[in-house]
Order: structure tokens, then C-alpha cells, then sequence
């Protein structure tokens, strides 16, 4: 069987342990599937992520487990000479939302996150791509060409009942979830002021996503202005010299990968690794915004044969509130001053969870004179990328959310702050309550005062 990923991570797997069945084809993929023992953790409520799907409906069949169940029929070909198309391997699959839970929270450390990947390429390469997996896998590409085409046309839709019902119609968009309107500017270097002049703390390469740089500009500025003002000298990442298309923002491949197109994943991927390549030689920390984009260099990465620079790129990528975390444990000081309004409510990314950086959030929170603040103990937020603007999956999107996220942001006072570092989030956040969620850099820029 051919693997659009690699599996190589997995080639030992099974060697003494008491493994239940490795399907008899697939390879490492088969042994990423049956590293599962059955223990049934993503089939409880409660504390944690995991599983999503499962919280909403009370079905086995809609858990991490019942998913590698299928997987294993597939692979072991009960399902037919095209196991990948099959309807009961789609409907196993249906309601994952990738949230990466199962990595973190299954003591067998599942990737069903990583493997729904691989049987998305699988199936797209026997069905064809859709447009509407075209246009959700291409948005950096589209975001880059058609900018001012797009938002005009992303506020048509929002103002006109009609055409979202055509959108529903012809591309399976909900009809009655907003699509997020995009900046009215791109993100741009803001210029340095006198008083972040220093750089007494040496240099650090800002990753800035595709969601930050086009939708919210606004999270890259405060992080360029903290840094700053915490004494770093801090650089963009950009192409790198002979990148074939130096214009283009530099991209994560997320996007691609949640729709299996891994191939253009894999594009996006080696130019960030080009880009990347001095900053990797110097050792310099490479700081990112966005959950689940920045996460990808630490983690799917390893899965798209990229060498092994891959693997200093992990020791050296975090997330930006990690990264202060890090350089507050080597003395870092913010000038920050207490924020107004009521006791905060803050919202983890799955991705976030499921990597343990909640704990920097926490910390770097608490450096805020007199804020306080609580930390929702919530699954998914439901959005997770297109999941939540899918036709088909717009009910089981609000019905995560209304698991605990939006009910603990409603009862939160007027004033509060609302804080989630995810795009997807913020978006549910609104779609739900009415209410602006923030990134943790624009709390603590405006803590600076």
C-alpha cells in the first residue's frame, strides 16, 4: 500500500508489546492504527478533550476507538478492494474533528489526527478533490491572489440570505454560520517605537500565519509590540532567497493537511524549512501565534519526509506564550499594568491542550497585576477549521460548543475579558455568544498600557 505520510516513526511499534492485531496491510500506517489497546478513555464526559464527537452524541461509534476499529477492517480488507471509500469507514470518520486529543489524553497515544490525514489522501485519490475541499485546502493561495475579490465577496454572502443559502446549495458552506471576513488591511511590520529600541535580549523569528497575517493582523502587531517591549529584536520569517514565489506569505500546509492533500502540504512545508534554514543554524527561537500552525512544525513536520532539520526545528519552535514563559524563567520582565473589567474567561485550543501549553497561558496570565481568571474546562470548541462551516456538520459543531465554551462565556461578566488564542475558536466564540474573543498578545499589549 502506498502512504502519502511518512510512517516511519512507527516501524518498531509492536516489537513486545501486546498489540491487539496489526492489520495485515498497510505497513507502519497499520501499526500508527493498532496502537490502540481498547482501554475505552475516548468514551468518558468530564475533564479533557477527548473525544469530541463522542460528548455529543453518547455513541461508541463516534470515539477514537470504534474509529480504529474501522480502520482495521479497512486495512485487513473486509471492507472491499477500495476500503478507503467505503461508507462505513466515512461514517466512522464523519464527526473527527482532529482535535488531537487522543495523542495527548489516550495512554496509547492514538494520532487519529495524523491517520484521518493519510485516509483523507487515500480517499481523495481515488474520488477526486471537490471544490469545496479546494477552495477550504487553498486558501493561503487564494487569500494571496484574490484578497480584495474574496472579502468583497465573503461580505456579499454574510449580507444576503439568499446567497447563503446558494453557497449551502452549490458548495455545502452553512447557511447560517457567518464566514469570517477577512482584515481590511494584511498584516505589516509595525515600526519600531524609541522605547522598544534595546534588543537587550537578542533576536526572535516571528512565524506569522495565514489567519494572522489576512483575518487578524492585530494578534502579529501586539506580539511584535511585547516582544519588543521585553527587550527583543524581532525579524518576520519570510522566503527565502530563490523561493519561486516570494511574495506569497509563507504557509504551514495546515490547511492542506486537514483536507489530505499532503502533497501541497508538503510544498508549503519545505518552503518554510528553506526559509527557516538560518535561523535553525544560529539557534534562534522561532516564535508562532496560531495553535495548531505553529504546532504543525513541531509535529506533522516529522510526517512529511523533510530531513532532519526537522528535528532541531522542534526544539526551537514554540508558541509565543511559551517562548515567554521559557525567557521569564531566564529573568523576563513585561512592564505590564493591571486591565479593567471582570474575571476573565479563558479557552485552550485543542492543539494547545493536547501539546500541554496550557500551562504557559496560565503562567504568563498571572504576570498581570490583580488579573484574574479562569481556564474553561472544555473540549473542542466545535469550529475546528472548516469543520464548523460545513453544511453537514454545522449542528454537531454547536452542540460542542454548547458542551461547556460558549454557556461558561455567556455567564461571564459584561466586562470580562474573553481570551482564545485560536482563529477557529475566537470565530465560534462570536458565532455563539456575540462576544470578541482575544489573543493572549493582545491582552498582554494592552496590559503594556
Amino acid at each position: 500500500m502506498k502512504t502519502y505520510l511518512d510512517w516511519s516513526a512507527y516501524d518498531t511499534y509492536g516489537v513486545g508489546d501486546a498489540y491487539a492485531g496489526i492489520p495485515a496491510t498497510g505497513g507502519n500506517y497499520a501499526k500508527a492504527v493498532a496502537v490502540c489497546m481498547n482501554n475505552h478513555q475516548c468514551q468518558r464526559e468530564g475533564k479533557g478533550v477527548m473525544c469530541p464527537s463522542y460528548r455529543i452524541t453518547l455513541d461508541p461509534a463516534h470515539s477514537t476507538g470504534a474509529r480504529v476499529k474501522a480502520f482495521k477492517a479497512a486495512l485487513n480488507g473486509e471492507l472491499g478492494e477500495y476500503p478507503f471509500t467505503h461508507p462505513d469507514l466515512a461514517a466512522a470518520m464523519d464527526l473527527c474533528v482532529s482535535c488531537k486529543g487522543c495523542k495527548k489524553e489516550c495512554p496509547s497515544a492514538v494520532d487519529m489526527t495524523l491517520i484521518k490525514t493519510e485516509y483523507l489522501a487515500q480517499k481523495n485519490e481515488r474520488e477526486g478533490i471537490s471544490l469545496r475541499t479546494r477552495l477550504f485546502a487553498g486558501l493561503p493561495r487564494w487569500l494571496h491572489r484574490w484578497r480584495r475579490p474574496l472579502a468583497a465577496l465573503v461580505r456579499w454572502r454574510n449580507a444576503s440570505p439568499a446567497v447563503a443559502r446558494l453557497a449551502e446549495f452549490w458548495l455545502g458552506l452553512a447557511a447560517s454560520r457567518p464566514i469570517p471576513p477577512l482584515a481590511e488591511r494584511s498584516f505589516v511590520m509595525p515600526p519600531a517605537e524609541p522605547a522598544e529600541a534595546a534588543e537587550t535580549r537578542g533576536k526572535v523569528l516571528l512565524f506569522v500565519d495565514t489567519f494572522s497575517h489576512h483575518y487578524t493582523p492585530e494578534v502579529a502587531e501586539a506580539a511584535v509590540k511585547v516582544l519588543r517591549a521585553g527587550g527583543y529584536r524581532v525579524d518576520i520569517l519570510r522566503p527565502a532567497p530563490g523561493d519561486r514565489e516570494p511574495e506569497r506569505p509563507l504557509c504551514c500546509g495546515r490547511t492542506y493537511l486537514s483536507q489530505g492533500l499532503v502533497e501541497a502540504a508538503r510544498i508549503e512545508a519545505r518552503r518554510v524549512m528553506a526559509a527557516l534554514a538560518p535561523a535553525l543554524a544560529e539557534g534562534t527561537p522561532i516564535v508562532g501565534l496560531e495553535p495548531s500552525c505553529l504546532l504543525a512544525l513541531r509535529d506533522e513536520f516529522y510526517s512529511l519526509s523533510l530531513g532532519p532539520e526537522v528535528g532541531q526545528l522542534g526544539k526551537q519552535a514554540f508558541l509565543f506564550e511559551e517562548f515567554l514563559m521559557r525567557e521569564g524563567n531566564k529573568g523576563l520582565k513585561l512592564p505590564l499594568t493591571p486591565l479593567p473589567g471582570g474575571r476573565a474567561v479563558i479557552h485552550g485550543h485543542c492543539h494547545q491542550k493536547a501539546f500541554a501549553a496550557m500551562k504557559a497561558v496560565r503562567k504568563v496570565l498571572g504576570w498581570i497585576p490583580e488579573f484574574e481568571f479562569d481556564i474553561v474546562e472544555a473540549s473542542c470548541c466545535g469550529m475546528s477549521g472548516s469543520f464548523g462551516l460545513e453544511a453537514e456538520h454545522y449542528g454537531a459543531s454547536q452542540a460542542m460548543g454548547e458542551l461547556a465554551l460558549l454557556p461558561a462565556v455567556r455567564a461571564a461578566p459584561a466586562d470580562a475579558p474573553i481570551v482564545a488564542d485560536g482563529f477557529s475558536c475566537r470565530h465560534q466564540i462570536k458565532d455563539g455568544t456575540g462576544r470578541e474573543a482575544e489573543h493572549v498578545a493582545v491582552l498582554l499589549a494592552r496590559a503594556l498600557g
